[in-house]
């Protein structure tokens, strides 16, 4: 396969064309509303409006000062709401984007597909994995556009990491080693708090929805992932990422147990672990190490390893195919035996073919691609108008989304109970 960097950038910007849908008229462009404005929100209305046709007319949050920056970033053609459910009354929105904590997802998930909205949530889908069935189903008895923001997958580079493992050229795949490291305060959710923070600049009962009601916090307000009332910590934030990918590439639906281990070392400031180890197994034929420090930033973000029988793929910074040169080598076996019958199974036309020192395997070149073209989120939301627009389900749907951020579920049952957990097929959740 003629893997060089210019057919890779050229597959990859004509794919992101071919998603992006063209330019529609002024009355005849997406209108979207934005509930949840924090940092990554931020980052996903950049964009969104870096694609053709789409507008942001709506915005709300629970802290004010978020909003005004909202404001100021999309324009004029946006107002702010005093709650979500005003945003999903508006008939002139046609979408929303949900970037709010974990524990209101399904919340809005529902609502918005019961207020005849398409929806963006950001991942994880769910708080819990019995959500999951509850929002699958809810799409498709109402047609309903529901994708959920694990944006990797719509990269150049993971489209083409696809197409080499499920072409066959690294053999059969039997492990995947996947990481997300970190080693900064920042990295582990410690954000700085805005100096006007305030019971009259954050809406505190608006934040807390669904959840246990607790006193007024500014850390459980703008630090909300490390806490277990709003978040599952590592395994929802960072491992749906890697288990999106590992899905998508290795064309699997869940694996059937989970067995893992979660520590707090150094990060006392919180409720999750900052150290996370699994190991998952799927019936497709393959095993997933997972792995996650908060305490060391070898291996970095989002770094992958898919160890085929005929070569490796690897993940993080781009692309690497690299090719498996092992020979066989039983020197140190027959050098055992008697030395006639040593010299003897060299002298085997098969023994000699095949094994060292006599086999000559070329080794092979590492192809390496380096990821280009637009940015993945970008490509994501487009697909995403492209699917509000054709009403074709986007790949990375509910059931998809459901199922990533249940690895996690997964993950963090077994980490708290010590135990290994199983996924019930049939039921499409946690067995028990």
């Amino acid at each position: 396969m003629d893997l060089t960097r210019r057919r890779l950038l050229t597959t990859g910007i004509a794919a992101a064309a071919a998603a992006v849908p063209q330019a529609r008229s002024a009355n005849d462009r997406i209108q979207v509303g934005v509930v949840g404005c924090g940092a990554r929100s931020h980052e996903l209305m950049r964009h969104l409006l870096a694609n053709p046709g789409v507008a942001i007319t709506g915005v709300v949050d629970a802290y004010k000062g978020r909003v005004e920056r909202a404001l100021d970033r999309v324009g004029p053609a946006a107002r702010s709401y005093r709650d979500y459910k005003e945003v999903l009354a508006d008939k002139s929105i046609d979408a929303v984007v949900i970037a709010t904590p974990d524990h209101w997802h399904k919340t809005m998930v529902m609502d918005a597909i019961s207020a005849g909205k398409d929806v963006y949530c950001e991942k994880p889908l769910t708080y819990r994995a019995s959500e999951g069935k509850e929002i699958i189903d809810a799409a498709a008895r109402t047609g309903r556009i529901v994708q959920v923001g694990s944006q990797p997958v719509s990269s150049n580079t993971q489209q083409k990491a696809r197409e080499i493992i499920q072409s066959g050229k690294i053999g059969k795949v039997t492990l995947v080693r996947a990481a997300y490291n970190r080693n900064t305060a920042s990295g582990a959710w410690i954000y700085p708090i805005p100096p006007d923070a305030s019971p009259s600049t954050v809406n505190w009962d608006m934040f807390l929805g669904p959840a246990p009601k607790r006193p007024f916090s500014l850390e459980r307000f703008f630090r909300w992932r490390c806490y277990k009332d709003y978040s599952g910590g590592i395994s929802t934030d960072l491992f749906v990422h890697l288990c999106t990918t590992i899905h998508f590439l290795m064309n699997a639906r869940m694996p059937s147990r989970v067995v893992a281990m979660g520590q707090l070392y150094r990060w006392k400031d919180r409720e999750v672990p900052d150290t996370i180890n699994a190991v998952l197994e799927y019936p497709e034929g393959f095993a997933v190490n997972l792995s996650s420090t908060f305490n060391n930033q070898m291996s970095g973000e989002g770094a992958f390893q898919f160890l085929g029988t005929e070569g490796s793929v690897t993940l993080g910074g781009g692309l690497d195919v690299h090719p498996e040169d092992a020979v066989e080598d039983n020197r140190w076996i027959v050098e055992s035996w008697a030395k006639s019958m040593e010299e003897a199974y060299f002298r085997n036309p098969k023994v000699r073919a095949n094994e060292a020192p006599h086999a000559r395997k070329p080794k092979g070149q590492v192809q390496h691609f380096k990821s280009e073209g637009p940015d993945s989120t970008v490509t994501h939301f487009a697909g995403w108008l492209n699917s509000i627009r054709t009403r074709q389900q986007p790949w990375e749907n509910a059931t998809v989304g459901h199922r990533a951020a249940a690895c996690a579920h997964m993950v963090n049952k077994s980490a708290a109970e010590g135990k290994l957990v199983e996924w019930d097929f049939s039921a499409d959740d946690i067995k028990g």
